[in-house]
């Protein structure tokens, strides 16, 4: 419970500040930790489609499939328990002290559960290989106590600068570590080594930015309210896990490490967006919203603001790569990736929804409402699983287009749930998304047509002429049609109350 404090203990909490600085600090969270990532992906991305064209879809497969243990023992990584650090008004050391000594403790079991379940993972893809991937795979969950408290203690007073600048150097290292180990001829070890040398970066780095110098404490007395909170975090986390791997658990035991290697990749394209922008806009949203959770018009505002903005970006980024998916993936790929092709409308066209049912969580945990989050994602946890097996009968094209039946249903219980607790209207919800959406439709047909009216140019050259028409349609619907949006966007980025 926010405000509830632990018995004996000297109690901190942040400098209330004025709303006009408060929005000035959440503007420069905002600046630093999008920025850092998105200099961190140009990094990662002109290494990821350099990889790309030196490895096999195979590589690609077998890697998907180490990831579902991964990820699914990830959920169990204690992240909860930062995230209650941060949404709670008061946390003083001696609670850090508990935090680390349960991230220590729960990350060294991880570490060893998931070495000894390799064999099982391996019999249950009939891939014996993927066993010796997630033995050393093991070793990235040795690193997440250290980041996470550290992530905690800069979070709290929306101190992302230095998180930033971690952030790109360990976007840095992973992105060397993968592309020299692809030319030195690794395989799908390159894709192994990667993240676990961008995990350990970012671990020391974060330790080193944030002082967290703590000695870890395992005497847990008066730590209920915050292992409550966290262990609300992580069942939602086990849901979202179910219903965001549904498609590789079905896809990894129907069809062969090529196909499921042509899925992932088209998913990764796609969920660019999603898996690269919003969480660290999430993060900084999070952090926000707790710190305004008592004053529930600024928190209302602030929610409409933050989804319009983000939807502006991301729906010329979706539509477009609805539309030019042919010269984008043979222009960055190459010929033998043409597979992906088909894939990547469907997929596309899926990720709006999924984008506005990941920003409506952060609202609600800082709440104090995490229930709300875990409710959502078990609903896509019953879902998701029954649809992706249904569609697998029309093979790895069923899906694909599976996400574009689920999710829009998703979004719409998920809304229904959430949008009430956060304290806004369906239709004002609507209303603020409708400029973008209305704007790369329009975008979407006018490149379409552009693309049938151009004569047989080289994949390049095609690609770049769709981007550039899309680009300036997209801009002039804005500027012509939803000029309240442009300026409210204008306003928001020069720091605004």
């Amino acid at each position: 419970m926010a405000g509830e404090t632990f018995p004996g203990e000297t109690v901190t909490s942040p400098e209330p500040d004025a709303p006009l600085d408060f929005a000035r600090k959440i503007r420069r969270a905002v600046v630093w930790r999008s920025g850092s990532q998105i200099a961190g992906q140009v990094i990662a991305w002109g290494s990821t489609f350099l990889v790309i064209r030196i490895l096999t879809p195979e590589d690609y497969g077998l890697f998907a499939l180490t990831q579902v243990l991964l990820m699914l023992l990830t959920l169990l990584n204690g992240h909860g328990l930062a995230s209650a650090a941060i949404q709670r008004e008061d946390v003083d050391e001696r609670a850090m002290r508990q935090i680390f000594g349960l991230l220590l403790l729960l990350n060294g079991t991880l570490a060893l559960a998931q070495f000894l379940c390799a064999p099982l993972a391996a019999a249950y893809y009939r891939q014996p290989m993927v066993a010796d991937l997630l033995r050393l795979q093991s070793l990235i969950y040795l690193t997440t106590p250290f980041s996470s408290l550290a992530y905690a203690q800069l979070a709290r007073t929306l101190e992302f600068r230095r998180q930033a600048q971690v952030n790109l150097l360990s976007a840095l290292a992973g992105a060397g570590v993968a592309l020299g180990g692809a030319l030195a001829g690794w395989g799908v070890w390159a894709l192994v080594w990667a993240p676990i040398a961008l995990f350990a970066t970012r671990a020391l780095g974060l330790t080193i930015a944030a002082r967290t110098w703590f000695r870890p404490s395992f005497d847990f007395r008066g730590s209920g309210a915050i292992a409550r909170y966290g262990g609300l975090v992580a069942v939602g986390q086990f849901f979202g896990f179910v219903q965001s791997q549904a498609d590789i658990l079905v896809a990894g035991r129907w069809f062969d490490a090529h196909l499921v290697g042509v899925y992932t990749t088209a998913l990764l394209l796609t969920q660019i967006f999603n898996n690269k922008v919003v969480p660290p806009l999430n993060e900084v949203a999070f952090a926000a919203y707790s710190r305004m959770q008592g004053d529930r018009p600024a928190l209302v505002a602030g929610f409409e603001r933050s989804t319009r903005a983000i939807m502006v970006a991301a729906m010329p980024f979706f539509f477009g790569l609805a539309v030019v998916a042919e010269p984008l993936v043979l222009t960055l790929l190459g010929e033998k990736w043409r597979e992906i092709v088909p894939l990547l409308l469907p997929l596309a066209l899926a990720m709006p929804f999924w984008t506005l049912f990941t920003l409506l969580r952060p609202a609600t945990d800082a709440l104090g409402r995490p229930g709300i989050g875990s409710g959502n994602a078990a609903a896509g946890a019953l879902l998701m699983p029954v649809i992706f097996l249904v569609s697998a009968r029309w093979g790895i094209a069923g899906i694909a287009w599976a996400w574009l039946i689920a999710y829009p249903l998703l979004l719409a219980f998920s809304a229904a749930r959430s949008l009430p607790v956060i304290g806004i209207r369906p239709t004002a919800f609507i209303r603020s998304i409708m400029a973008p959406i209305l704007a790369a439709a329009f975008m979407a047909v006018v490149t379409r047509l552009a693309d049938h009216m151009l004569p047989a140019l080289p994949q390049p050259v095609r690609l770049a002429i769709l981007v550039a028409t899309g680009g300036v349609t997209y801009c002039l619907w804005l500027l012509l049609f939803a000029r309240e949006t442009v300026n409210d966007l204008i306003r928001l980025v020069r720091g605004k109350a």
